[in-house]
């Protein structure tokens, strides 16, 4: 199994698209490279916030291909793999080209609603399909069914290539449970930008961020401010996001951030349905927040 060091700020990655809505690739590497020059530790190619169920394979395969040229062994770049159908999962874990991939973030299963022993073989069978170190994702919010504390544990403890847990579930009690038992070698990563910096006093490594599409150079300071102790100079910085944080889901992910990107000249304002950009309330709540940042746009 390869090793691949998740401390700090980790993108998840937008898809840009024309006013057509087809995939502004030129846009894309743009991006990456605007991702590569401001201090971002690695990439999430395919997660949730790029839109991945509305893409075709076709388009799925051309942005990895996308980005991995772009980024040329430089960061790290994570690929997301995952469904309700663990054996199709396993399929695609099995049959894909995975070279210039350095690990896999894979979702809890969505709408099935598995019981935790579900949940636990799921992650079974995709850590037995690929010798690439897997970062689960638990994110009720979206799949409707919590990944307990006792269930990651599990898994960390008998999946050898499973190397942390992307937690998204907002529950603090959880999550501190999951780093005061985890296995030395697991780590527990932010899925939620906006208590990134709390969960690393407890003893998270960092964050897989949405607004680090936006401001990359900002919040990995942030990260690296916070995993160093300077709990007071994070601080400052995560207050000046807190009304951005709010903003980037009121009306949903991407749309908040592409709404952000928009307003700052780096891309087209296009989501494919059955997502819709934010409504100009938002879009000008948003713009004024930026305006207050001294952000041109």
């Amino acid at each position: 199994m390869a090793d691949i060091d998740l401390k700090g700020m980790g993108v998840a990655l937008i898809t840009p698209f024309k006013e057509n809505e087809s995939v502004d690739f030129e846009t894309l590497g743009k991006l990456v490279d605007y991702q590569l020059q401001n201090g971002t530790d690695y990439l999430v190619v395919l997660g949730t916030t790029a839109e991945t169920p509305v893409l075709t394979e076709e388009e799925k395969n051309k942005i990895i291909e996308c980005v991995i040229m772009k980024v040329r062994g430089r960061i790290p770049i994570v690929l997301g793999v995952g469904g309700n159908c663990t054996r199709n999962v396993v399929e695609k874990l099995k049959q894909n080209r995975l070279e210039g991939i350095d690990a896999i973030l894979s979702v809890v299963p969505y709408y099935n609603k598995p019981s935790q022993e579900g949940i636990f073989r799921h992650y079974e069978a995709i850590a037995g399909a690929t010798s690439l170190p897997i970062i689960l994702y638990n994110v009720p919010g979206r799949t409707g069914v919590n990944m307990t504390a006792e269930t990651t544990l599990r898994i960390a403890g008998e999946c050898k290539n499973v190397v942390a847990v992307k937690e998204a579930s907002g529950n603090f009690s959880q999550i501190d449970d999951i780093i005061k038992n985890k296995p030395a070698d697991f780590n527990v990563i932010s899925g939620d930008d906006g208590i990134t910096f709390p969960l690393i006093t407890l003893g998270a490594i960092g964050v897989i961020s949405v607004i680090g599409n936006a401001f990359p150079r900002e919040f990995s300071r942030m990260v690296r401010l916070a995993l160093a102790g300077d709990y007071a100079g994070a601080r400052t910085i995560h207050h000046s996001f807190t009304e951005l944080f709010d903003l980037l889901f009121v009306d949903g992910n991407p749309a908040g951030v592409k709404s952000m990107l928009n307003a700052m000249g780096y891309i087209e304002n296009k989501l494919r349905l059955p997502l819709v950009p934010t409504r100009i309330t938002t879009f000008e709540k948003i713009r004024n927040v930026l305006r207050q940042l001294q952000i041109r746009c």
